[in-house]
């Protein structure tokens, strides 16, 4: 399960593989198509944006332990597709390049079979509300 459990992920079914790092995997359903036998871009873009959410919250959990967390929303959000995602369960890792005063920044892959072999990477920034 995700840490903070966001409605699309939800609605893609993203959920956090157990294990110590923060993967998120999605299942293939039939109503993830995008041109026939194909996970939809929009998914795949949406799983990373999910992985780097993800990581962005774990990374500011451990630097803020005993306090609320502050409050992160999106800047931007860049995707590079390199092949198709079949029809198969679809995993997602992102690491946090850098926690600035003001700006995070995120890296994400995806991947099916095999995690040398990402279908997308993307990167994110994020705002903080310190």
């Amino acid at each position: 399960m995700m840490t903070s459990k966001a409605p699309y992920a939800e609605m893609i079914g993203a959920r956090r593989a157990d294990g110590a790092e923060p993967i998120l995997t999605v299942n293939w359903r039939a109503e993830m198509e995008g041109r026939p036998g194909f996970f939809h871009g929009g998914v795949i873009a949406g799983l990373l944006e999910m992985a780097c959410y993800q990581a962005l919250h774990e990374a500011l959990s451990q630097e803020f332990p005993d306090i609320a967390l502050p409050g992160f929303k999106p800047i931007n959000v860049s995707v590079d597709y390199l092949r198709g995602g079949v029809m198969t369960d679809m995993h997602a890792l992102a690491q946090i390049v850098r926690i600035g005063k003001r700006v995070a920044n995120a890296a994400a892959s995806c991947w099916q079979d095999d995690r040398n072999m990402p279908i997308a990477t993307g990167r994110m920034h994020f705002l903080i509300d310190r």
